[in-house]
C-alpha cells in the first residue's frame, strides 16, 4: 500500500508498505542483476550504504541458475540474504535486446539465451511464474520493448499488445498468489507504460492500465536514445494520466540530475546502472559532478572522493590509494568506488525526501543542479 505524505509541486513524498518491510519514497533501487552488485558488493554492505531496494533480473536467474532453483533455495531474500524488498523487472527489456535471436508473437517471444543458445519460450505467464519462483516483493509486468525511433504503426501496434500482456500478466499473478506452494503470497504487480516519444500514445496507455488497480506504474522505453529533452517531456505528459495515490517508477533513468529532474515531474522509483558501472571504471559521483580517479593529478591526492562523505571508502581511503588500486586492476579498487556511488545515490535521495518534506523541492532541485555543474 502506497501513502502519500506530502506533495511540493508535483514532487511526492510517500511510503510504500510492503511485506518485505517499508519503502520510503523517492527511492533508488540499487541494481543486482544476477542477484548481486557487480563490484564485489554483498548484501550486509547494502544494509551499511542505506540500501532500499535491490533489484534483480529474470531473465539472467531464468537462465542461470534457473529460477526453480532459486524456489528450491528459499526464495531469492533467502538465497542472496536480503531481509528488505526485492523488485524483478519482467526480462522484456533483456529478451527484446536479442534482436536477431528473437521472434515475438501474439502468446509471447521465442528466442534464444545468450549463454549456451538454447531455445527459450517467455510470455506474459511464463515470466509471472518465474517471477513468483523468484519471490520478489514486486514483479515487473511482462511488456514489448519497442525499439527507437519506431514508426507509429509499430508503436500502437505494440502498446496494445503489451496492453493485453498485462490482463494475462494480473490473471496469471492473481492464480499464482493463491497457490499454496508458493513463497510470497503477497507479491506486488507494476504495470509498465510505453508509446516511445509519441506523446498521445503514452498518455491513452496510461488511462488504460490507470484503470487496472495495480499496484505500482512504471514508464518503460525511455532514455534508449531519444534526448533529455523528449524524455522529460514525455514524463510530465504521462504522469498526471498516472494515480497519484500508487508508485511512479522511471525504468532505467539515470543520472542524479535525471533523477532531480524526474523528481519534480512526479516519478518517485528509479534504478540505473550508472553508480555501479561508472564506479567499476573509476568514475565517482560527487555533489559537484563525475570525477575520474584514472586522472594523473589524484596520483597524490590525500583527500578523500568526496569531502564530508560517510560512506566506507571515503571515512577511510584517499583518492590516491583507490587510484592506484584501480590502476593496478586490483578489485578493491572497483568495489570501494561501487560503494561510494551507491551510498552517494541513496544518499541524494533522502536529501530530496527531506526537501520535499520541508516544502523546498524546487530550489533545492535548482541549487544541486548548479552544483553538478561545477567540476
Amino acid at each position: 500500500m502506497y501513502e502519500l505524505l506530502k506533495v511540493d509541486g508535483r514532487a511526492k513524498r510517500g511510503r510504500f508498505h510492503t511485506v518485505h518491510g517499508t519503502i520510503e519514497t523517492p527511492v533508488f533501487m540499487n541494481v543486482g542483476t544476477i542477484a548481486a552488485i557487480k563490484g564485489a558488493v554483498s548484501t550486509l554492505d547494502l544494509q551499511q550504504i542505506g540500501t532500499q531496494v535491490e533489484l534483480s533480473n529474470t531473465y539472467h536467474l531464468h537462465v542461470r541458475p534457473g529460477d526453480k532453483i532459486v524456489k528450491q533455495m528459499g526464495g531469492l531474500h533467502k538465497f542472496m540474504v536480503w531481509d528488505k524488498p526485492i523488485l524483478t523487472d519482467s526480462g522484456g527489456f533483456q529478451v527484446f535486446s536479442l534482436t536477431g535471436l528473437r521472434k515475438i508473437k501474439e502468446e509471447g517471444v521465442y528466442f534464444n539465451s545468450h549463454i549456451d543458445g538454447k531455445k527459450i519460450f517467455m510470455g506474459p505467464e511464463e515470466s509471472m511464474q518465474i517471477q513468483s519462483n523468484l519471490a520478489s516483493t514486486i514483479a515487473m509486468a511482462f511488456d514489448e520493448c519497442p525499439p527507437h525511433p519506431a514508426t507509429r504503426e509499430y508503436m500502437q501496434n505494440s502498446v496494445d499488445r503489451t496492453t493485453r500482456w498485462l490482463v494475462r500478466c494480473k490473471a496469471e499473478m492473481e492464480r499464482l498468489n493463491s497457490l499454496e506452494d508458493t513463497i510470497n503470497k503477497k507479491q506486488m504487480l507494476f504495470g509498465i507504460n510505453q508509446g516511445g516519444t509519441f506523446e498521445d500514445i503514452r498518455i491513452e496507455h496510461a488511462k488504460r492500465i490507470a484503470e487496472m488497480e495495480l499496484d505500482g506504474y512504471a514508464l518503460g522505453g525511455l532514455a534508449v536514445g531519444e534526448s533529455h529533452e523528449e524524455m522529460y517531456h514525455i514524463i510530465e505528459e504521462t504522469v498526471p494520466y498516472l494515480p497519484q495515490n500508487k508508485p511512479t517508477y522511471l525504468m532505467g533513468v539515470g543520472t542524479p540530475a535525471n533523477i532531480l529532474e524526474s523528481v519534480d515531474r512526479g516519478v518517485d522509483f528509479f534504478d540505473c546502472v550508472y553508480p555501479s558501472r561508472n564506479g567499476r571504471h573509476g568514475h565517482v559521483y560527487t555533489r559537484y559532478g563525475k570525477i575520474n580517479l584514472f586522472n594523473a593529478k589524484y596520483e597524490t591526492d590525500s583527500e578523500p572522493i568526496e569531502e564530508g562523505c560517510q560512506c566506507p571508502t571515503c571515512k577511510t581511503y584517499s583518492r590516491a590509494y583507490v587510484r592506484h588500486l584501480l590502476k593496478a586492476k586490483e578489485m578493491l579498487g572497483m568495489r570501494l568506488c561501487v560503494l561510494h556511488n551507491l551510498y552517494f545515490y541513496n544518499h541524494l535521495m533522502e536529501d530530496i525526501r527531506s526537501a520535499i518534506e520541508e516544502g523546498r523541492y524546487s530550489e533545492f532541485k535548482k541549487e544541486r543542479l548548479e552544483d553538478l555543474k561545477r567540476l
